[in-house]
């Protein structure tokens, strides 16, 4: 699967996205919104989700690579979920070709790196762009990253913000695309499970081409679908190519994570059938 070619960033005010595990029973959604706006009140903010699992790195960087290819030049995407904050993990902002990445270095942004180069990563150590010259130990979306967004929605430079590091350096998740393929098919894991209990794998679709296919978890072999449509007294586990263009299994009106009782990492063996 290959994002769509991106385009120079654009010179006008830039959208800034936010995706955290912050939920949306607490303020601090709307406390990072408020530190953005008062450093540049014609930010344009697009929320991308806040109800990441909580510390849940993984299900983050899916989220966020699924959302990344979907805005226009010069967007600004803050992500953050940090159970390391406080820590010696380091707060950074990468420049990709046609937009930037806020947030820790700690895997969040493997999804993304997957699809386009990171060109430079800069380090955020200048508390002249911190909202606090002494940051909390537990709110850097507030004190740091935040405050990032918005100095560079308005123009700033991204080296203003602190020293270069290494686009080598950066931290990845393990065996993020442990995909194997084979003549007649290959094995992956899951990578995902959606709010619906749809089943994401990290085979892609481009795998199957105009085979006729299926996808088999344990014991269970599922064919493969078109659609969710199903008849509604007879649902039965479908195998479907999904909207982020890998291979998924769904349960039409319920949940295949139910059915299955199956995690994150599982095997996950996909036969093509000649």
């Amino acid at each position: 699967m290959l994002y769509p070619p991106r385009q120079p960033i654009s010179s006008s005010t830039p959208i800034i996205t936010l995706l955290t595990d912050f939920g949306l029973e607490d303020v601090y959604v709307g406390i990072m919104k408020g530190v953005i706006a008062g450093i540049h009140p014609q930010a344009h903010i697009i929320d991308l989700t806040h109800q990441v699992p909580p510390h849940n790195i993984a299900f983050g960087s899916f989220q966020l690579g699924n959302a990344y290819q979907h805005f226009p030049p010069g967007t600004i995407h803050v992500a953050v979920v940090d159970p390391g904050v406080g820590s010696h993990r380091r707060a950074i902002a990468i420049q990709m070709p046609s937009s930037i990445l806020i947030g820790p270095d700690n895997g969040l942004f493997s999804h993304v790196l997957m699809y386009d180069d990171a060109i430079s990563v800069v380090e955020l150590t200048n508390s002249q762009y911190w909202y606090s010259k002494q940051p909390s130990n537990t709110f850097h979306g507030r004190d740091i990253f935040a405050p990032a967004a918005a100095y560079l929605a308005q123009g700033l430079s991204l080296q203003a913000l602190g020293p270069t590091l290494s686009v080598s350096s950066l931290a990845t998740l393990p065996n993020l695309y442990a995909w194997e393929p084979t003549h007649n098919g290959g094995t992956g894991n899951i990578q995902a499970i959606d709010y619906f209990g749809n089943i994401i794998t990290n085979i892609p679709a481009s795998e199957i081409q105009n085979s006729s296919w299926s996808l088999q978890i344990g014991q269970h072999r599922i064919h493969s679908a078109t659609s969710y449509t199903t008849a509604a007294d007879h649902p039965t586990l479908k195998a479907l190519i999904g909207s982020h263009g890998w291979l998924e299994i769904a349960l039409p009106k319920g949940s295949a994570h139910q059915i299955l009782n199956s995690k994150v990492g599982d095997q996950v063996q996909l036969h093509l059938n000649q």
